[in-house]
């Protein structure tokens, strides 16, 4: 007699159901404390940047102007801000200027900031408080600066033409705010010595996290004095001098105070730049779409540097 195979019933493996609920309800709960902590940061940003980024964008697509401020009327004119400010005959100075002030300045900031960092780098005794000391004109406000300048300069009372007379240097005293040849190089001198300060800073940090180790190792291989600079200082170096030179320009291609400080943008028109353009367009000529207009060309061109930057750092975390 064949008796059939008897079956015995398999344990049911336990429901996942409450587990996967309970680990779904404990990462929602993370993220919703996430969101709450970054909050409170993200409206900051938004009403603090955001909405006046999108109001002057805003602004410089409608005619606003002092009218506005008594008819709450803004007329929407599309791009003729636009289209007034790059027509008129002092956008293409007011650039070339804003070039050379930028250029000028970064070149001269950077190049005498890293030759102090690296001296800096070197003990010796009082090193720390002269590095404290440096920071003066940094830590100044940017008016003060200006005003101080602007006595050291002067023609014929200030003490940088007296000293350079006392010295045999010049025979007449330069006018180094009142010439359109001058002015400028003037303005730019200044805004060399306020930077100098930020970029001996971040250099200097940039420098302290170089082990000591590469210089032993490259001194056995040979590499000293300029060598040492170009194959260990330089290549550890670029990613806190390419993030210093785009802060750099970013933050020089919209100086206002202390142009205006030294030379209210003159005399001729030397010293004139998109920011104090700008700045005469709203606030001289109440002509406040027209000052957004080139507020917003500042921004692009800034954007540009930032996009620039960018894609080098990605190119070079790639390779």
């Amino acid at each position: 007699m064949v008796h059939a195979p008897t079956l015995t019933p398999t344990p049911e493996a336990p429901s996942p159901g409450p587990e996967r609920r309970s680990r779904r309800r404990r990462h929602r709960g993370e993220d919703l404390t996430k969101i709450l902590f970054v909050a409170p940061a993200a409206l900051a940003m938004l009403a603090l940047f955001g909405y006046p980024i999108v109001k002057n964008l805003m602004m410089s697509l409608q005619d606003y102007g002092l009218r506005t401020f008594f008819t709450g009327e803004a007329p929407w004119v599309g791009l003729r801000n636009y289209s007034a400010v790059v027509q008129d005959q002092l956008f293409s100075q007011a650039m070339v200027n804003t070039a050379l002030f930028t250029i000028g300045s970064i070149a001269f900031q950077f190049t005498v900031g890293l030759a102090l960092a690296l001296f800096f780098r070197r003990k010796f005794p009082l090193g720390g408080l002269l590095r404290s000391l440096l920071l003066l004109p940094w830590l100044l406000p940017l008016i003060v600066s200006s005003a101080t300048w602007r006595s050291i300069l002067e023609q014929d009372s200030g003490i940088l033409n007296r000293s350079l007379t006392w010295l045999g240097v010049i025979d007449d005293p330069v006018p180094w705010l009142n010439s359109p040849s001058v002015a400028l190089i003037a303005v730019i001198a200044v805004n060399i010595w306020i930077g100098i300060p930020f970029n001996v800073t971040l250099l200097y940090s940039g420098l302290s996290e170089i082990p000591d180790e590469l210089y032993e190792a490259g001194q056995l291989d040979g590499a000293t004095g300029w060598q040492a600079f170009r194959y260990i200082t330089w290549p550890n170096l670029r990613a806190v001098a390419s993030v210093l030179l785009v802060l750099g320009v970013v933050y020089t291609i919209k100086v206002l105070d202390i142009i205006l400080g030294l030379t209210g943008g003159g005399p001729a028109n030397a010293t004139q730049t998109l920011a104090t353009q700008s700045y005469e367009r709203s606030f001289i000529d109440f002509k406040f779409g027209e000052g957004a207009a080139l507020s917003n060309i500042l921004i692009a061109i800034s954007l540009v540097f930032a996009v620039l930057y960018l894609r080098g750092t990605r190119r070079a975390v790639d390779e």
